[in-house]
């Protein structure tokens, strides 16, 4: 029987190497922590349909390999992330920052101020999170996708634009949704 959703939403998991994108991804897919986790090559694919504020939404998660070495570089080079992410996806998506490893809290070498004034002034949501514990993984996912909602309610996200990340399930789904006065107008861009 084929998978029924109103949504479905692309993430991408981006990071530098080391930092445990493919160990969140399994954890959040899985519920359970990756043990023999090596460098991702090319990219590792999940997919979990989860609800969301009532809306039944399938997340589709791409975990890219990471390009440079663990520890605090790891941190400073999050603007450059954050600034690939804006520039080759959309100015608009919807960004989590992760500080993963928070079970690792001895070894810290990023305070969490230092974390959450980053995120604050690059507007993006933030959590601690651990996969090896499974801290705060589902609630990071599920926090992008409620997001991810509300913007679309409010006309900020469009499913219908190329490009957007965002699709409608199934046809006759997107048909209910539209207003009668959405559907004679031709959709306008958003800009995400």
């Amino acid at each position: 029987m084929a998978e029924t959703y109103d949504f479905l939403f692309k993430f991408l998991v981006i990071g530098s190497a080391g930092t445990g994108k493919s160990c969140l991804l399994h954890q959040f897919i899985e519920n359970k922590f990756k043990q023999d986790s090596n460098h991702t090559i090319g990219v590792e694919f999940g997919s979990r349909v989860v609800n969301v504020g009532g809306k039944t939404v399938k997340l589709q998660i791409w975990d890219t390999a990471g390009q440079e070495r663990f520890r605090r570089e790891t941190y400073n080079s999050l603007a450059a992330w954050l600034t690939d992410a804006r520039t080759l996806a959309s100015p608009n998506i919807v960004v989590i920052l992760c500080g993963n490893k928070k079970d690792l809290d001895p070894e810290r070498e990023v305070t969490f101020l230092e974390a959450s004034r980053f995120a604050q002034e690059n507007e993006l949501m933030f959590l601690e999170t651990s996969a090896l514990t499974g801290e705060n993984v589902e609630e990071a996912f599920l926090k992008c996708a409620r997001t991810i909602l509300n913007k679309i309610d409010s006309g900020e996200l469009d499913p219908e634009r190329m490009g957007s990340g965002i699709q409608y399930g199934d046809v006759s789904l997107r048909q209910l949704r539209q207003p009668r006065s959405a559907q004679a107008v031709a959709p306008q861009p958003c800009g995400c």
